[in-house]
């Protein structure tokens, strides 16, 4: 039986979620990676109760994380079941929808069907009343702006969901979102996107547009799938992310100019008393706008290294511009790496 740590609160940092009621751990667990029905069990239970344990209590899901589809949030079910079901109360639980799920034209993107079809879905898939934070995860070209924001308030005011969020919205859609759930009195907690001193883009407008409208931000990637780690300081290693099939972080990412970059930022790290990883952790929450980074593990240890990144959130001037010109050394620092 699980009996999680009396102090599992005293030494995280938690964060206000733009000017909503909700604080955020500075470091939140996502399951887009290593919880799916292909993964152990038992590993995933491990890290989940460690998360906990270490006082991260945010959980964030999408309904096509696995693989298979649909799989990451039945294992987060299956642990929340046997070990955190008491704990309820004390968990933000997010989940997601947006992108492709089932067959048919009402699998995908941002109609009123699929949005609150999938999140009943979701619902069952972990056992759960409701979910804290609902989420469209990428704006639908298609269907008015209107509809997708309709079927988030219809997610809250049905009790299924407390808050609604959106995600990979560019910084004008953002603000027509914001817009509308503000008119529908909608809570709109927060906005995910991609981060990282390799992917830079939401510093083009879209962490203004978070800070003007009061809307938590919280990060995606901020370790570029691993490349900000020393897992590819010599190259890439038979068992990474980027040799595996189908991988977000492609073998032609780990290139010269990226990898060269690592080692002198890993350099840095090092007079900090940090791993590159924590590092770049500590970088992308140096920004007002940023709630909370999520983070990717795939093993218990590699959870307590990135909630070490606490001990060492502070930047002087002059390490800030030394990171400045490790990253300028590449033109157009890499904007597609997740």
């Amino acid at each position: 039986m699980y009996f999680p740590k009396a102090e599992r609160y005293e030494h995280m940092t938690y964060r206000r979620c733009g000017r909503s009621g909700i604080l955020l751990p500075a470091v939140s667990l996502g399951l887009w990676h290593n919880f799916g029905g292909v993964d152990s069990m038992e590993n995933s239970r491990a890290m989940l109760r460690r998360a906990f344990d270490l006082g991260i209590t945010h959980i964030d899901l999408a309904n096509n994380y696995g693989p298979p589809y649909g799989s990451a949030e039945e294992t987060f079910g299956r642990v929340m079941k046997l070990d955190l079901a008491p704990h309820r109360d004390e968990l933000i639980i997010s989940t997601k929808a947006g992108y492709d799920m089932w067959p048919g034209p009402y699998g995908n993107w941002g109609s009123r069907k699929y949005l609150l079809s999938s999140l009943d879905q979701s619902l069952r898939r972990m056992g759960l009343a409701y979910v804290d934070i609902f989420y469209h995860h990428r704006p639908d070209p298609e269907t008015p702006l209107e509809e997708s924001m309709g079927a988030l308030d219809q997610a809250v005011r049905s009790g299924k969901a407390l808050y609604a969020g959106i995600s990979n919205y560019p910084p004008d859609r953002t603000a027509e979102a914001t817009a509308i759930l503000r008119r529908q009195g909608t809570p709109f907690l927060i906005h995910q996107f991609a981060y990282s001193m390799f992917r830079r883009t939401p510093e083009d407008g879209l962490l203004q547009t978070l800070s003007d409208e009061g809307i938590g931000g919280i990060a995606f990637s901020p370790l570029a799938q691993g490349l900000l780690s020393d897992r590819y300081l010599e190259g890439i290693p038979a068992d990474s992310r980027a040799a595996r099939p189908r991988a977000f972080l492609r073998p032609k990412d780990v290139d010269e100019a990226h990898v060269s970059q690592a080692r002198a930022l890993n350099e840095l790290a090092k007079t900090r008393g940090q791993s590159l990883a924590q590092m770049a952790l500590a970088w992308v929450l140096r920004s007002p706008a940023v709630t909370s980074v999520l983070v990717g593990t795939s093993r218990v240890e590699q959870m307590d290294q990135d909630f070490a990144t606490l001990q060492n959130l502070d930047f002087s001037t002059d390490e800030l511009r030394k990171i400045e010109n490790i990253l300028a050394r590449v033109s157009g620092t890499s904007s597609h790496i997740a």
